[in-house]
């Protein structure tokens, strides 16, 4: 399949060709001559265009695609959950032990900023995963106060096998592409990710922002990214979500 290609970005192949700047609309009307399928968002760019042609509506053809995937992944999500008795919340702290390696254990504090959720809805979590024999509290021996969340032998099978579901249909997502579109969409998505998960490093981290970010991010347009993305990685309700996992 061939590759689709953005405003000076090389396409894929190793072909060494290159869509200028200038040619971007060009590249949005074909893939290598092939006529592309059209799609709601075609309609929408299209209906605001013409309602509002003041407008320079260019960010909705990536955005607003990237919003109705954000669709299609939440409903492989829960349905991928819900086929192991988790939901996504649960899921989510337990691929944040999980992911640690044994013995699978983290404070309650990193745990709540693993999937940035507040204290009082990261104890009650915890709670529920511990009734449900998911997790364990046990002593901190660095800290005769603190406790660690640990995995179970049962949180761990259900946490592996709801992932291995999760990636079944996150591969029906991408079918679409072949391996090499999908790396160099990966690319793409991370140059536009990047600066707002680094905005949330600092912000999880502590000190005042400006103190901490790379002077490459310090332009305004990144720090005052900010609140938008703590509500993004947040989720409705402050509840966490996918960019917790």
């Amino acid at each position: 399949m061939g590759q689709r290609a953005g405003p000076g970005i090389p396409l894929a192949g190793g072909s060494g060709g290159v869509v200028p700047p200038g040619n971007a609309a060009d590249a949005d009307d074909e893939i290598l001559g092939e006529p592309l399928p059209r799609d709601e968002v075609d309609d929408l760019v299209a209906a605001w265009r013409a309602q509002r042609p003041d407008l320079d509506v260019e960010p909705m053809q990536v955005l607003s695609r990237i919003s109705r995937l954000a669709r299609h992944l939440d409903i492989a999500r829960r349905e991928a959950f819900a086929e192991h008795r988790l939901e996504s919340w649960g899921f989510d702290v337990l691929s944040a032990l999980r992911r640690q390696g044994p013995p699978f254990q983290l404070t309650p504090g990193a745990l709540l900023r693993a999937t940035l959720v507040t204290s009082g809805t990261m104890t009650n979590r915890i709670d529920r995963l511990a009734a449900a024999g998911l997790v364990r509290r046990e002593p901190d021996p660095r800290d005769k106060r603190g406790v660690l969340v640990t995995l179970t032998g049962q949180g761990q099978a259900r946490v592996d096998a709801a992932l291995a579901g999760l990636l079944r249909r996150e591969r029906v997502l991408l079918a679409g592409l072949d391996a090499g579109e999908r790396q160099h969409l990966a690319g793409l998505l991370r140059f536009l990710l990047a600066p707002f998960d680094a905005v949330l490093s600092q912000l999880a981290s502590g000190p005042p922002l400006r103190h901490r970010l790379p002077s490459s991010l310090l332009r305004r347009s990144s720090v005052q990214a900010a609140p938008a993305a703590l509500r993004l990685a947040r989720g409705p309700g402050g509840a966490g979500g996918p960019l917790a996992r």
